[in-house]
């Protein structure tokens, strides 16, 4: 048995983390899932209690949430140099956009797709202001390039460029000239193709 096993199903956010362990490069094991009753049973509960994908068991400990998940095989294996040094000035910008990704971004992006307004005056009230800054911030942030933390590609990368290309995909986000190149570059990665694949040729096998 694998020490790393991945929980997920292919339309769900497990794609972000599956792309995550594929950059990684370790064996891990792959535990499909449909929707329903098989995560929601006694034994998958008990891995996440949500009864939600995707989920990471790496030996006894158990990880949930994507960002979370991206963040912890980044830390958990340094040798891969998915996060910036500890003393290196872009680690302050990986936490920053990666944990940015993980609230105001998605959050945004969930009230605009199911039409929820935030009250005039009452922004200050939501992590997101509003949905404009909040692509706005995220622009800024990409300005420098070529990536999210500058020059070193990182788990940051895998969350915020996921986020931004599932959005842009389905008309959540708009489509922006510095978030179409950005997405385009760091899809092109051969991880992140391979992670495509290995969903994909299982979506074909079976419905899930």
């Amino acid at each position: 048995m694998n020490d790393l096993v991945f929980y997920t199903n292919p339309q769900s956010r497990g794609r972000i983390a599956h792309w995550m362990l594929e950059e990684i490069g370790e064996p891990y094991e792959t535990v499909w899932l449909a929707f329903g009753a098989a995560m929601k049973n006694a034994d998958y509960l008990a891995v996440n209690p949500m009864g939600k994908v995707p989920a990471l068991k790496h030996g006894t400990a158990f990880v949930t949430e994507t960002a979370a998940i991206c963040a912890y095989l980044a830390d958990r294996f340094p040798e891969k140099n998915l996060l910036p040094a500890a003393n290196h000035p872009a680690r302050a910008d990986y936490f920053r956009w990666l944990f940015f990704a993980a609230g105001p971004l998605e959050q945004a992006v969930t009230a605009k797709t199911l039409g929820w307004q935030v009250p005039e005056g009452k922004s200050g009230f939501v992590g997101f202001g509003s949905y404009e800054a909040t692509l706005a911030a995220v622009e800024t942030a990409l300005q420098p390039g070529p990536y999210i933390c500058g020059e070193q590609f990182t788990a940051a990368d895998v969350y915020v460029g996921s986020q931004l290309g599932w959005g842009m995909m389905f008309g959540s986000i708009d489509k922006r000239p510095l978030f179409e190149d950005y997405v385009a570059r760091i899809y092109a990665r051969p991880a992140a193709l391979q992670a495509i694949r290995l969903n994909e040729e299982y979506l074909q096998q079976r419905q899930v």
